[in-house]
Order: C-alpha cells, then sequence, then structure tokens
C-alpha cells in the first residue's frame, strides 16, 4: 500500500514538475528576459517602504520566526520515509511554535521532484514563508533562476529576486506593530564556491559568502530604515554560509568544548565539525558592528553546528538542521525560533525533535 502510495506521489510530483519548469521560460518570454525580475538598484537611489514586504506584528503577542535550514532532500528521499519523517518534524515544529514567518537558511532541496515537493509542503502551511539561497541550490536543477522563480511564484513565499548582480534573493522583510518598524530582517544570498577572485577569496580556494556590492546594499539598506523609521532599527540577518567570526566566536567563548563562565550564560548549542566558511574575511561582521543595526546571524550549512554564541554585540546562532536530508544528526534535529518583542529585541532558542518518536 505504501509503494502505490508513493508511485503515485510520485506521479504528481512529476506533472508538478513539468508545469513548474515549463512556467519560467514563459514567465521569461513575457518579461522579456530574465534581467526584468531583478531590481535595477543603485546606492544612490531612495530608501522607501516599497523596498521591504512588510509584515505586521500583532501588539499582544510576540512575533515568532521559525527557522528550517538543510532539508536538502533528494528526489528518492522526498518520497520514501526519509520525505515522510522530515515533513513529520516540520509538522510538529509549526504545531509547537505557531510562528507568524518561516525562513529558510538554504539548502532546500537537492533535486527537481524534491524540491517541488518542498515548495509544495511550505506552501501548504498557509503561512508566510521566505527562504534564501544555500551553496547546493540549483545543483542539478536549470538554474537558481529556476529554484527563484519557483519561490516568487508560490502563493504565501515571501521571496523576491532582489538587485541584479548580487545572486538570488537579496531582500528585506520589516517588522511593524501600529504602524512603527520595530525590526528587519535581511535575507541574503552567499552563493557557492568561489567563482572569481573577490573579497571572499581567490578564484576556486573555497566556500563564497557576500560581495562587495551586497555590502554596500545591505549598509545602504540600514541606513535607509533608520531613516525611514526616524530611529535605530535592530535587525537579523539570515543566509547560509557562516562567517568566519563563526569560528572566532566558539574559540573566544569556549575551552574544552565548554563555554567559559563569561559566555555561559549568554551561550548553548555545540560544535561537531569545522565552520566551512570563506578562505578570507570579508569584513561584513565588521560594518554590522560599525552600523549598530544586526543584532543576529543566523546560517545553516554545517549540519552539526548548533552553537549560539553572543560575540562582541552581535549573537551568531547555527540553527539546528530540519530532517534527515544529506548528512545529519539524529539528536541534533528540528528548527530554530527568533522571536521579537514590542521593542524590536529578540530571543533565540532551539526546538528539537525526536523525529524516531514522531508517527509517518
Amino acid at each position: 500500500m505504501l509503494k502505490i502510495k508513493v508511485f503515485f506521489k510520485q506521479i504528481a510530483a512529476l506533472f508538478l514538475t513539468f508545469s513548474m519548469t515549463v512556467a519560467p521560460l514563459f514567465g521569461v518570454i513575457r518579461q522579456g528576459g530574465k534581467s526584468a525580475f531583478f531590481d535595477n538598484w543603485s546606492a544612490s537611489d531612495a530608501f522607501t517602504a516599497d523596498c521591504a514586504v512588510r509584515m505586521d506584528k500583532q501588539p499582544d503577542k510576540d512575533f515568532v520566526i521559525l527557522n528550517l535550514t538543510d532539508i536538502q532532500l533528494n528526489n528518492a528521499e522526498a518520497f520514501n520515509e526519509v520525505g515522510a519523517q522530515t515533513k513529520a518534524v516540520i509538522d510538529r515544529l509549526v504545531a509547537d511554535t505557531k510562528p507568524d514567518l518561516i525562513t529558510v537558511t538554504g539548502d532546500n532541496g537537492s533535486m527537481f521532484l524534491a524540491y517541488n515537493e518542498m515548495i509544495r509542503m511550505l506552501d501548504s502551511y498557509g503561512i508566510p514563508w521566505a527562504p534564501i539561497m544555500g551553496n547546493h541550490d540549483g545543483h542539478g536543477f536549470p538554474g537558481e533562476f529556476w529554484c527563484a522563480y519557483n519561490f516568487a511564484d508560490a502563493k504565501n513565499c515571501l521571496f523576491r529576486f532582489g538587485p541584479a548582480d548580487m545572486g538570488y534573493g537579496n531582500y528585506i522583510i520589516h517588522i511593524y506593530e501600529n504602524d512603527q518598524i520595530i525590526h528587519t530582517l535581511y535575507m541574503m544570498d552567499t552563493h557557492d564556491n568561489i567563482e572569481a577572485d573577490n573579497c571572499n577569496g581567490p578564484k576556486g580556494d573555497g566556500y563564497d559568502h557576500l560581495w562587495e556590492n551586497q555590502m554596500l546594499w545591505y549598509a545602504w539598506a540600514v541606513n535607509g530604515t533608520n531613516k525611514l523609521a526616524g530611529k535605530a532599527v535592530d535587525s537579523s540577518v539570515f543566509f547560509h554560509i557562516p562567517l568566519c567570526e563563526y569560528n572566532s566566536a566558539w574559540n573566544a567563548a569556549t575551552e574544552d568544548g565548554k563555554f567559559k563562565a563569561e559566555y555561559a550564560e549568554t551561550s548553548f548549542g555545540e560544535k561537531r565539525e569545522g565552520v566551512c566558511c570563506a578562505p578570507e574575511n570579508n569584513g561584513f561582521f565588521m560594518l554590522m558592528q560599525r552600523l549598530g543595526s544586526t543584532k543576529n546571524v543566523i546560517c545553516g550549512h554545517d549540519h552539526v553546528n548548533s552553537f549560539s554564541i553572543l560575540y562582541e554585540g552581535i549573537r551568531l546562532t547555527y540553527s539546528l538542521k530540519t530532517g534527515a536530508g544529506a548528512y545529519s544528526d539524529a539528536d541534533m534535529n528540528g528548527g530554530t525560533t527568533l522571536t521579537i518583542a514590542s521593542d524590536g529585541s529578540t530571543t533565540t532558542v532551539h526546538h528539537y525533535v525526536d523525529a524516531a518518536s514522531l508517527t509517518v
């Protein structure tokens, strides 16, 4: 019986894949080329409310963001027990945390059918969701544009293509309360491997990260948001590949794998693998410190790291990996919430899910 259900789900997914593959082609033709989907941004542009997606927080409750990361199912996994268990994990997280927004920090799927199933699943909750690209998004597909188009086309997805020549999906979400911006989310693309010499290192020497023009855009957006709000607005940055400072934070905060006394009350989580960052420091952490807006960075990428450390004024957090796609540790499975209070302050919590205990 299970095999028959899986077969029909795969057939349905094939039809969905066909429509989702053809749709971008017709979309590009209608718009006159791929460039029409991106913003023509300049640092001299005025920052307006239309530069960001707007979400409204209810005054009588916290705004809850549930972050998922590295779902990364392949076609076979998406329709077998691994996929069913991953959905059960997400179902549990959604039921337990009751999020106002779901964010997804990259490596969203590994193959055509699995990617489509992931989009369908996340859209089915009826909750706004905001994904970013990981280093594996676009692998084995027609490309990242295909991923981005289908994100933007999903009913409940907030994804925007963003400015041209910065990758895919650099966009802004403003959280409002009583018509005032209280917190801003910066969703940013850290790309794949370094394809040309840049601030992250020489071509072919490792993982890429934010580019110079993305950092200019971020500074423009922070300053523009503060001016628009008439005050300094706290913010959080979501991307896939960690900053070099994740390594520095761990080394500063721990001794023999345990948090030092001065970090123990504000830090949690584990480090079970290396910090897979760019070979050179691009200076983004120092930029965040100088501008003074960003209080949280949330990433994925390293599946069995879960530490969250308040380091030099900014909390650096690995979100919990969601599901058993690619490599994972069963006891480090779930999602991470970022809860925003009325004053814009935030609380970060991991939500562990014992997948083996769930009925699928």
